[in-house]
């Protein structure tokens, strides 16, 4: 009897010495943060090898983009092929920006090979008043739907990324904003009525970086993160 007793003991010290995990922990287990508010390690300039020494800055847990820095686009290190991005973003009034995905560098600019979810003041910037260059929208090619709801200039949006295979979607604040296909004969038609069909890399990309326009206006993100699918 003591012998068991001692056994009993035994295995609830182990077991107790041994800590849970969460569902909650095992589901942030599965996300790559891009950037956590000091650090821009995962982070590097467009063709460059390491991240911009002017033109960003890091300001109160945000990441900036600061005004005619000069700092250029900035991408993820790694690539991803099938992903959920998720990012806050806020701009001041009249600015734009962008973050495209699935960048590859054999090009002149991130732009050229990646399609890109639009970041701007929709109240005093000109691509505001084009449904198709608004926020949240698949830059000059589909606009959003009427469910999208943007905050004003200075509070901060909410947004995902979802690419699973061709399938590609934006959300602005919780809500599913644009949603379509790569390689479908839709955007196929839509990129050749626009200016893209100039490169024959657009949104052709299998896999590539995600990138931060550098517009040269004042745009800040925060919590940057991203998992694979």
């Amino acid at each position: 009897m003591k012998k068991f007793v001692h056994r009993l003991l035994a295995t609830v010290f182990v077991s107790a010495a041994i800590p849970l995990v969460s569902t909650s922990q095992l589901s942030a287990a599965e996300w790559q943060t891009l950037f956590d508010g000091t650090s821009t390690s995962n982070l590097r300039g467009f063709k460059k090898t390491e991240f911009p020494a002017k033109g960003w800055a890091v300001e109160k847990d945000t990441l900036r983009c600061v005004a005619s820095g000069g700092g250029g686009d900035i991408m993820s290190r790694e690539t991803y092929t099938d992903f959920e991005l998720r990012f806050d973003w806020k701009v001041s009034a009249g600015a734009n920006s962008g973050v495209m995905y699935r960048v590859a560098e054999s090009a002149t600019a991130p732009y050229e090979t990646g399609p890109e979810y639009q970041v701007t003041d929709d109240a005093k910037h000109p691509d505001g008043k084009n449904p198709k260059t608004s926020a949240a929208a698949l830059y000059a090619l589909i606009a959003c739907n009427s469910t999208k709801a943007l905050k004003p200039v200075g509070q901060w949006n909410k947004a995902r990324i979802v690419v699973k295979g061709n399938h590609v979607e934006h959300w602005l604040n919780k809500t599913k904003v644009v949603e379509y296909d790569l390689n479908s004969p839709e955007l196929t038609k839509l990129i050749g009525d626009s200016k893209f069909k100039s490169w024959p890399g657009f949104a052709k990309q299998p896999t590539g970086h995600v990138c931060f326009q550098d517009h040269g206006d004042d745009v800040w993100f925060r919590k940057i993160k991203i998992r694979k699918l």
